[in-house]
Formats: structure tokens, sequence, C-alpha cells
């Protein structure tokens, strides 16, 4: 059994956050006496010194720096217990909020969204169509239950989902086709790419593009394949979103020496798997669920 109690570690905590005993005691609504009794006690249980005063005030002692370190790992996991189990007393989440990256299949989309709706009419879903970061930056913020990305998230745990196939593809009447041979990086260079703009606010990257003497970036996926319909430059497309225009041949690949065909592995991440509800894990089982019936061969 622990000789130091949560609410001692808190109350330490609270001490170093406001820079002493008075205005920790205002913070936390506790007497300085209180205080001081709680964290002398702590250090009598230890048998380590955790504070040492500086003037009228006190700072953290070398052991006191490594103590309350490990500490906070602590309080933060009370009180994540403790949100769990408020969440798990209301129940049903009112809202599930998903940021998918928008190379992901829209059939598989579309499938899932319809599935979880008729399983949970009354749950609002928020959809954000990400690119690159963007949907990682939400998870950092705290702002998406569920993303879907190709993109590893530090410090979450994703599992894989489905692998999107890229092709270099330009318009048939584009004057790289018209080349009628093997093409290289250097003959690349000096036409227009399409590049979609990075949604991230913080840490936007310029994934795929050549430094190619012409650049258009725009905002969103299909813009980028409407552009390349229109023979106004070349791109890496999702396959999936272009199948019936390599088909009806209004588009072709790239005859590249290397490179002309590029791999996304995509995977789902959950911000909190152990404080979500019951509609988010449900949302996340319709995604799997959509990818496995609507696009096994990326799968």
């Amino acid at each position: 059994m622990s000789r130091v109690t949560l609410a001692q570690w808190q109350m330490l905590a609270a001490v170093v956050d406001h820079g002493g005993f008075a205005r920790a005691a205002e913070a936390i609504h506790k007497s300085p006496s209180t205080l001081n009794h709680a964290v002398h006690k702590l250090e009598e249980q230890l048998g380590v010194r955790v504070l040492a005063p500086v003037g009228r005030q006190v700072r953290l002692t070398e052991a006191g720096e490594m103590l309350l370190r490990r500490a906070r790992q602590l309080i933060e996991s009370a009180e994540a217990l403790e949100d769990v189990a408020g969440r798990l007393a209301e129940g049903l989440e009112a809202e599930v909020v998903l940021s998918i990256d928008q190379i992901f299949p829209t059939d598989a989309l579309a499938v899932a969204l319809s599935r979880f709706s008729a399983a949970y009419p009354y749950v609002r879903v928020q959809l954000h169509e990400t690119v690159l970061n963007g949907g990682i930056e939400m998870l950092y913020d705290g702002r998406a239950d569920l993303a879907i990305s190709g993109l590893a998230a530090q410090g979450f745990l994703g599992e894989p989902l489905v692998t999107i196939r890229f092709i270099a593809v330009a318009h048939r009447d584009h004057e790289l086709h018209a080349l009628e041979r093997e093409l290289d990086l250097r003959d690349l260079q000096r036409h227009r790419q399409m590049v979609v703009r990075d949604s991230a606010l913080r840490q936007s990257m310029d994934a795929g593009w050549l430094k190619a003497e012409q650049r258009w970036t725009v905002s969103h996926l299909e813009t980028s394949i409407d552009m390349v319909r229109r023979c106004l430059g070349f791109a890496w497309l999702p396959e999936t979103r272009i199948h019936a225009d390599l088909e009806s041949g209004v588009l072709r690949p790239l005859p590249l020496a290397a490179g002309g065909i590029r791999e996304v592995p995509m995977q789902l991440i959950f911000r909190d798997r152990d404080r979500a509800g019951p509609a988010t894990h449900a949302m996340a089982r319709a995604l799997k669920e959509a990818v496995a019936s609507e696009c096994p061969s990326e799968a």
C-alpha cells in the first residue's frame, strides 16, 4: 500500500506550478498550512527532501524534480481514469469528430457513414477532410476523436487500414505524352505540377513536389484531379479516384523510368481508445468493415 497519497502529490505539484504555498492555496482553495503539512508529511514518508527555500519562494530539489516528473504521470492517469468513468456514466456521446485524409476512398467513407447512421441516428458526425499533417494536427490539438492518415502521429498508436496507390498521370494530350519516350525527373521539372496544400496550420509540408518550374497548389484533391483532366498539369493521383479516367483513356500514366507509382499505407488512429465512447468505437468498426467490403484490393 502506498504511503503517499495522490492528494499529496497534487498539492506538491500545485505549490511548484504556482510558485509557492500562498498562491497555490488560493488556486486550489486550500489553506497554506494544509499544503505545508502535506508536503512536509510527504518528505517525511519518503525520507527525501523535495523542496528547498529560495528567499520567500521554494524550488524543487534535484530529487524533487525527478519524483514530481513521475508523480505528474500518476496525476494525469488518475484524471484520465475519472474522465473515462464520467463518460461511461453519461453513456453515448452526442458527437463523433472524424479527421480523414482526402485520399481515403470516398466509396468506403460513404458506406461507413451510412452504416453508422443506421445504427446511431441521433449521434452527430463532424467530418474534417484533411491533407497530410492536417489530420495529425487535429489529433495533437484534441480536436478529433478518430483520424485516418498516411502519416505517423507521434505519441499515438494506429492500426493499418488501407494502402492507397498513387499513379503519376497527365491528360492524354499533354506534352509529356507527346514525347513518346521514357521520362525522367528533368522532363517533369519542365512542366506544371498540381500539388494539394497541406491543411495543417502549423507544420505543413510539400509532400511529392518535384521542384517543378511551375506549380499550382490547390486546397482539395478533387480540384487537382479536375485540373489534370483539363490538361493543365500532371500529378500523382489516387488510383481509386481516377479509375474511370484511366479506363476511358482520358488520363494516361506517365511512362516514368522510376517512381511512377507510389503507395501510401493509411492508419486508423484513436485520440484516446480508452476514453472513446461507444459511438466512436462503432465508427471505427464501420470504417474498417467498409474498407474490407469496398476496396479489398487496396486493403
